[in-house]
């Protein structure tokens, strides 16, 4: 690629409980002069990661200023915003991003799990079977399905819930990262107890518990499922 950097930024969706999980990788080609503004992209999301979010703000309209099309710019401003609760502003930072590269999976991703939270139900399920009928590269495939099982096992309008195909996705997404990585397998767990097998959402939200590496915050978020669980009692949205 001539003149061009592959620069991998590691997309780790801050999520509440509901909305947003786990992480997904952005390949992202930039030219040399864009790296500046890259860097600034990626240290804004480990800020974001941190719970840095006046930190991870400063830097993303540094790069936004300057360029207002740098999409991956877009995509963690979303990010933020979501994470403040500014769905509307993060839904029109996705569209933006996804108007600037359509092949940005994860933008739309985002863009369906904050429909679904905004209740937006039959709009959030059929991007995430979009998205999925697209058969993105392996990661992304795999966020994709584990955040259709999630949204299937925990969506509060019982008609979109459906826990054995929660089950289906949510095995295939572990099987896909190799069983390393513990929201997939909670989302297992939360899957199960859809389907009233609380033995088997007992057994995986431990296993979650126990990946090495697990953040402090994913512990606890795993910790009030693994309760409920033992209460015989499902995850809602």
């Amino acid at each position: 690629m001539k003149a061009l950097n592959v620069l991998a930024v590691s997309i780790a969706i801050l999520m509440s409980a509901t909305v947003l999980r786990a992480s997904v990788p952005i390949i992202v080609a930039t030219p040399q002069r864009m790296l500046a503004a890259m860097k600034l992209v990626t240290d804004a999301q480990d800020l974001l990661k941190k719970g840095d979010v006046a930190g991870a703000k400063r830097n993303v309209d540094a790069v936004l200023q300057r360029d207002p099309t740098f999409w991956p710019a877009l995509f963690v401003r979303a990010q933020i915003y979501s994470h403040e609760g500014k769905y509307d502003l993060a839904l029109k930072d996705c569209n933006e991003a996804l108007r600037r590269d359509r092949s940005v999976v994860e933008a739309a991703l985002l863009r369906a799990n904050i429909n679904a939270r905004l209740g937006k139900y039959a709009e959030a399920l059929k991007e995430y079977d979009y998205l999925i009928s697209l058969h993105p590269r392996n990661v992304t495939l795999a966020r994709a399905l584990s955040d259709r099982a999630w949204f299937r096992a925990t969506c509060p309008n019982a008609s979109f819930r459906n826990g054995q195909q929660a089950v289906k996705d949510a095995k295939a997404a572990c099987s896909i990262m190799i069983w390393k990585d513990e929201d997939m397998i909670d989302t297992l767990a939360v899957a199960y107890a859809e389907t009233g097998d609380f033995n088997s959402a007992v057994q995986y939200v431990s296993q979650a518990l126990a990946v090495k590496g697990i953040s402090p915050n994913s512990a606890k978020l795993f910790q009030k499922h693994l309760a409920l669980f033992q209460q015989q009692k499902p995850i809602r949205l």
